[in-house]
């Protein structure tokens, strides 16, 4: 089904749908919502992107969920009805783990349960960084003062965030994220965490090189206005905003983060991407 165009969407943006080569879309908030079970499907939204997969365009799915592994959060998705496959999907645990690898560095880890299987291989004796991602209830006082205790025994302390996010939806309402607790042990250890993906460059260009593309070949579709539409921007591609997941009012009026269209899912975004391509 169709979906119409809001009044409110940003009609101008479309335009640069006749150079794209490639999308890459946010998972969390633009595709589903995540909560109790597998979550929910957002309508609309895998039927959207069924209709990129059958288009001339690449398409890549950029996350920063740290709540399963790749594999298993990939099983999620299809049972939720998304035609997507592990090879396309670009979460940061496999980044951090070659980062870990090319520097020699042992973790202490500060990660959901679900993310464990990840590291396995990895060695974790005598820690001599810390990886924290979204543990969600192992969030305790007494694991976040492990990983204070471990970093502030380091002469030199390395601090690894997956992602940076304030906060993410789920179905029953707004969570906090990973980006909170990297700040209280930043702010502990009187560090700045190194951040392993969204926003970070060296994440998004990782992306568009399996693509083979560059910057201004691509756009950019997420729910987060600084993490996913500022980040894609800041490596010079195009950000589009839905208003689902995340999405809060305010963004549009945001002091230093302007997307370059808001749309109200991604059934209109992708509606708009290809009718301008048809054109």
């Amino acid at each position: 089904m169709r979906i119409p165009f809001s009044n409110m969407a940003d009609a101008s943006w479309p335009e640069c749908a006749k150079c794209l080569k490639g999308v890459i879309l946010d998972l969390c908030g633009v595709l589903y919502d995540s909560g109790e079970g597998d979550g929910v499907a957002i309508p609309g939204s895998a039927a959207a992107v069924k209709k990129l997969k059958e288009s001339d365009l690449q398409l890549r799915f950029c996350t920063n969920e740290t709540q399963a592994t790749r594999e298993k959060f990939v099983a999620k998705l299809q049972r939720l009805g998304f035609d997507i496959s592990v090879s396309e999907v670009f979460p940061p645990a496999p980044a951090a783990i070659a980062v870990l690898k090319e520097r020699g560095l042992r973790p202490h880890l500060l990660v959901h349960n679900g993310l464990l299987n990840e590291f396995v291989g990895v060695d974790q004796t005598n820690p001599n960084c810390v990886i924290i991602g979204d543990a969600a209830e192992n969030f305790s006082y007494k694991n976040l003062n492990e990983a204070f205790t471990v970093l502030i025994g380091l002469e030199k302390p390395v601090l690894f965030s997956l992602g940076q996010g304030r906060y993410y939806k789920e179905t029953d309402g707004l969570k906090l994220d990973v980006g909170v607790y990297t700040k209280a042990l930043e702010y502990a250890c009187d560090l700045k965490a190194e951040v392993i993906g969204k926003p970070s460059p060296t994440f998004f260009q990782s992306v568009l090189n399996d693509m083979g593309l560059q910057p201004n070949e691509v756009l950019m579709i997420g729910d987060d206005l600084v993490n996913d539409v500022g980040g894609a921007q800041h490596c010079g591609m195009k950000g589009v905003q839905v208003r689902t997941g995340k999405y809060r009012p305010s963004d549009e009026k945001h002091p230093t983060v302007k997307a370059d269209g808001t749309v109200d899912n991604l059934a209109q975004a992708v509606d708009m991407i290809l009718s301008q391509r048809r054109r």
